[in-house]
């Protein structure tokens, strides 16, 4: 039982590597790294959130994500905004629109060459089960 369960935890962090490598090489393309176009994406998905909440969204330190949000400014790609408080809003900008559409097309297409091997109904039951797996638990 312990072997199986190592092994499925390797297979696991093998296949979101190897994910991770090829997402990282074809958004080279588009000038940009999967760190950068995950973080505009949480940007895109939640405007005007802090850098605490992007962090934890991005699987990031908030040291590590402000690193990387002040290169994505110096990019033009994000802006800063004072919020309420000591509260800075990050939003993104035209440019950062542009980079993260463009992350998105090259995501599908690595994305879909990823998971080829498998059938839609198995994409559909992993995706299902990978839920249940990082569901949080009720409080």
């Amino acid at each position: 039982m312990r072997n199986e369960l190592q092994e499925l935890g390797r297979a696991v962090k093998q296949a979101q590597y190897r994910q991770h490598r090829a997402l990282d090489s074809a958004l080279s393309d588009v000038g940009t790294t999967l760190a950068q176009w995950d973080a505009l994406r949480a940007i895109s998905r939640a405007p005007g959130a802090s850098g605490r909440e992007l962090a934890t969204a991005t699987f990031q330190t908030e040291q590590a994500f402000g690193a990387l949000v002040g290169r994505l400014t110096t990019q033009g790609l994000v802006e800063r905004r004072p919020g309420h408080g000591r509260r800075i809003e990050h939003h993104l900008t035209p440019a950062g629109e542009q980079v993260l559409t463009a992350g998105h097309q090259v995501a599908d297409d690595v994305l879909a060459d990823c998971f080829a091997a498998l059938p839609e109904a198995d994409r559909t039951t992993l995706l299902g089960l990978l839920r249940r797996l990082t569901e949080e638990p009720d409080a």
